[in-house]
């Protein structure tokens, strides 16, 4: 029996954001078709430092994987915007390195996932949802530095890639500045379930 376990942080475990709706593996496994089965092991607030643990913790009988984790690295990085610097050359010098600690732990997290030989679907960061235009559109260009890590890191093994931000990319798909919706979640699911190679089955949610 297919079943899929879903990694990460609260863009999988959202339903503390949700208002009462579903949340993300509730609506991917109405999407499922019969004899599929999804799980969570996706932590809110965990990052990619805690992905080899939920690794270790699967359930048995998992035949497929879905990552999302990443977000949380970047929020912890967020003090670096507000540093003073000299120009741009030393502000690009700093973002590198930030840049290169997160493919290192990023690595590790997928690897851990790779070592179950397993088929693997990963996700970008979104670019979340901030009322401060400006803030939006730093926030988007940091992003940005965080999901070329992750791209390169998918396209080195040949894995699938849903991009969020292109998946959750209105405001209703959030339920507050970096928390999906549930109508987020769907999208979410939704995406998951065509990178999974089984398309929503007719009247799924």
């Amino acid at each position: 029996m297919p079943h899929v376990v879903l990694l990460g942080d609260s863009v999988f475990d959202n339903r503390s954001y949700t208002n009462g709706g579903p949340d993300v593996v509730t609506q991917l496994r109405a999407m499922l078709p019969a004899g599929w089965r999804a799980s969570l092991a996706a932590v809110d607030g965990h990052t990619t430092i805690e992905i080899p643990r939920q690794v270790a913790s699967l359930p048995d009988g998992v035949t497929h994987l879905a990552l999302s984790v990443g977000g949380n690295d970047a929020l912890r990085c967020l003090s670096v915007l507000d540093a003073p610097m000299a120009d741009v050359r030393q502000a690009m010098t700093v973002l590198g390195a930030i840049t290169e600690q997160f493919e290192a732990q990023y690595i590790a997290a997928l690897d851990a996932c790779r070592r179950l030989n397993l088929p693997t679907v990963v996700c970008t960061i979104y670019n979340g949802c901030f009322d401060d235009v400006g803030f939006q559109r730093v926030a988007t260009v940091f992003i940005a530095l965080f999901d070329d890590v992750i791209q390169r890191a998918a396209a080195r093994h040949g894995l699938p890639v849903v991009d969020l931000r292109v998946v959750c990319s209105h405001p209703s798909d959030y339920a507050n500045p970096i928390e999906p919706s549930s109508i987020g979640g769907e999208k979410i699911a939704r995406a998951l379930a065509a990178a999974l190679g089984v398309p929503p089955q007719p009247g799924a949610a």
